[in-house]
């Protein structure tokens, strides 16, 4: 069964620092660029960040530029997010997302460009 599952979501204080993983099961993520994405309430899922296969190349949206950063670990076919100075805006369902980008040299966090999605973790920002 070809899954993804993320995990390190918590309550944290504003301006404190979390790390989320996720973790394929039943297939590699070689070849796939992959992607971190949230939504809030009411809100519709956004692109956080994107890591390609070949060369880690990564995209930060403006928002999380400077404070997020998002890494992968081939080997142990896992992709973190890093994410620091957090902000009550930063409040929401976490989810990690593999799609099949064997070649680029550049990802997207366009939403249609995944095919494998995780159940997301949540993140509550708040004092």
């Amino acid at each position: 069964q070809l899954q993804l599952v993320e995990s390190g979501g918590a309550l944290v204080q504003p301006g404190g620092s979390l790390r989320l993983s996720c973790a394929a099961s039943g297939f590699s993520l070689d070849y796939y660029g992959v992607g971190w994405f949230r939504q809030a309430p009411g809100k519709e899922r956004e692109g956080v960040s994107c890591i390609t296969f070949r060369n880690h190349k990564t995209y930060s949206a403006d928002s999380v530029k400077g404070r997020f950063t998002i890494s992968r670990d081939n080997a142990k076919n896992m992709v973190y997010l890093q994410m620091n100075s957090l902000k009550p805006e930063d409040s929401a369902v976490y989810y990690c997302a593999a799609g099949w980008n064997p070649s680029s040299e550049i990802c997207t966090v366009q939403i249609g460009r995944y095919d494998y999605w995780g159940q997301g973790t949540q993140v509550t920002v708040s004092s």
